[in-house]
């Protein structure tokens, strides 16, 4: 029984030959990550549609060189092993270099994130969490679902809407503190507001008590490679909704931008 293909890898009809296993043992950690749970070999066997055997094997593995790590219970966890691979991609990323330049001399009074879009996921790649505490720390390699978190609507905002619906159309939009989009319809909306403004809002979403602002970081050629996000205890928004918190967002942005010698789109896509 064949591994149905990750939704992050893009099938065409000139892309090379893949190697099964090897393809089988991404996808296996990709559901891990995805699920941010443990999960045990009949559960992967049953959602990855494959034989018990093939699946046990991988896991010995992955197990061998510390990509997954085994509870008592016998459940599957992401291992240790896959620190080193995103410390080294973080390491070799100007666009990381470059946010953490502007931090160098003075930490910012509020949380300052940096994030790419991996699948339906946000993944973090920056962090400079600030002086005033929000009782959520993100660290670099943290995952959110990107339909939630500010930074990836930020990003998928600037994306085509065919893209955006294939993208949801097997997967169910979560609700993390029950808020967020009810359905892909709804997502495009919303994604539609963030889109003519510039920037994007998560209103609790993620977490109670927790608002934030983000906006794209754009390429050479129009398009979204990153989001910055401004988070901040949302008792603090003040009389003015958190303008200053906006402007920063949008500000830190623009740098980016300009540092990856990119530009913003002209014209928006439907």
């Amino acid at each position: 029984m064949q591994a149905r293909h990750s939704p992050h890898a893009p099938r065409t009809s000139t892309s090379p030959a893949l190697v099964p296993a090897l393809s089988r043992a991404l996808t296996l950690l990709e559901r891990l990550a995805q699920r941010r749970e443990p999960m045990s070999l009949a559960r992967l066997a049953s959602e990855l549609e494959l034989p018990k055997s093939s699946v046990h094997g991988l896991c010995s593995t992955l197990l061998r060189y510390g990509y997954l790590a085994r509870q008592d219970d016998g459940a599957f966890r992401i291992g240790p092993g896959v620190m080193p691979l995103a410390e080294a991609f973080v390491s070799g990323t100007g666009l990381t270099q470059e946010f953490n330049a502007l931090w160098a001399e003075r930490a910012p009074d509020e949380t300052v994130i940096l994030s790419v879009l991996n699948g339906r996921d946000v993944v973090y790649i920056g962090a400079r969490n600030g002086q005033r505490p929000l009782g959520l720390a993100f660290n670099v390699g943290m995952r959110l679902p990107a339909h939630l978190a500010a930074t990836g609507k930020a990003m998928l905002a600037f994306h085509a809407g065919a893209a955006v619906r294939e993208l949801f159309a097997r997967a169910e939009l979560t609700r993390m503190n029950g808020r967020g989009p009810r359905g892909i319809d709804e997502l495009l909306v919303e994604l539609g507001r963030t889109r003519e403004r510039g920037y994007s809002i998560d209103d609790e979403a993620v977490r109670a008590g927790v608002y934030c602002f983000g906006a794209p970081v754009f390429d050479a050629a129009g398009e979204p490679v990153a989001g910055i996000g401004v988070c901040l205890n949302k008792t603090t928004l003040g009389a003015d909704a958190g303008a200053e918190h906006r402007d920063t967002v949008l500000r830190v942005a623009r740098t980016l931008t300009q540092r990856l010698g990119g530009r913003a789109p002209a014209a928006t896509q439907d």
